[in-house]
């Protein structure tokens, strides 16, 4: 199967898709989840020491990926809705719905919502002071609960990889690379707002020169029809036929 790159879809199925976005999700963001997880594995293992009840790890990590894995759902909806939409839709408009989701990240970077989450992100140890619950139930709660802070920080940076190009791996590290810093740099909040710019200016790029999204030149280069095949010259002689002149 083809995959193409403007294809919100990449005409996948819904268990194969949902598959590739758990893996990348995982690739991309437990590098920045780290601390917390680490934080509440510490606790829960003092716990342990002192001979207290305690709760697993893998079941705070089990909510936190319940999350993830929703917001992969409603994506994946959501890309079929557009798919379904945008049938018969010229390139070049489909490019400059891309660059508007560009311009929008870049704004949301800006925004009180992102600054309240991103702080939630950036302190591990205050967000377990300020929501910690014992047992099974309160450890699945933390999760989910800092799942929504690290999913509201970080949801549109994942919807502008539609436009980039879902399997674009350059977009993927660069995202990548700008979550970690957001959450763990002590410059985080400058980063953001550096990163806010710049998809702010792209987006508009996009919006004026549709040709400047990725997706749209790749989508080009794969429509364009295969050179015909020169034709032979009827000079030249056919096999087992008489040569030329003769």
């Amino acid at each position: 199967m083809t995959a193409h790159p403007m294809s919100p879809t990449m005409s996948l199925s819904a268990p194969l898709f949902l598959g590739l976005w758990i893996i990348m999700m995982v690739a991309m963001m437990f590098p920045t989840a780290a601390p917390m997880i680490l934080t509440f594995h510490r606790v829960q293992e003092s716990k342990r020491a002192r001979g207290e009840t305690f709760v697993a790890t893998w079941l705070f990590v089990a909510a936190y990926l319940v999350v993830w894995i929703g917001f992969g759902v409603v994506a994946y909806l959501g890309a079929v809705v557009v798919q379904t939409v945008s049938v018969g839709t010229p390139l070049e408009m489909i490019a400059r719905m891309g660059g508007v989701v560009l311009l929008l990240a870049g704004i949301y970077q800006l925004s009180p919502l992102k600054n309240l989450c991103l702080s939630k992100c950036r302190t591990p140890l205050t967000f377990i002071m300020t929501a910690w619950r014992d047992g099974v139930g309160g450890a699945m709660r933390m999760g989910l609960e800092h799942g929504a802070y690290c999913l509201g920080c970080c949801w549109l940076l994942f919807v502008i990889l539609f436009p980039l190009g879902v399997m674009n791996v350059a977009a993927m590290a660069a995202i990548t690379v700008l979550i970690f810093a957001e959450k763990t740099l002590p410059l985080g909040k400058r980063v953001s707002q550096i990163a806010a710019a710049a998809l702010v200016i792209y987006g508009i790029v996009v919006v004026v020169v549709p040709e400047a999204l990725p997706t749209y030149m790749s989508e080009t280069s794969m429509s364009m029809p295969a050179s015909p095949s020169p034709m032979p010259n009827d000079s030249m002689p056919m096999p087992g036929g008489p040569m030329p002149g003769m």
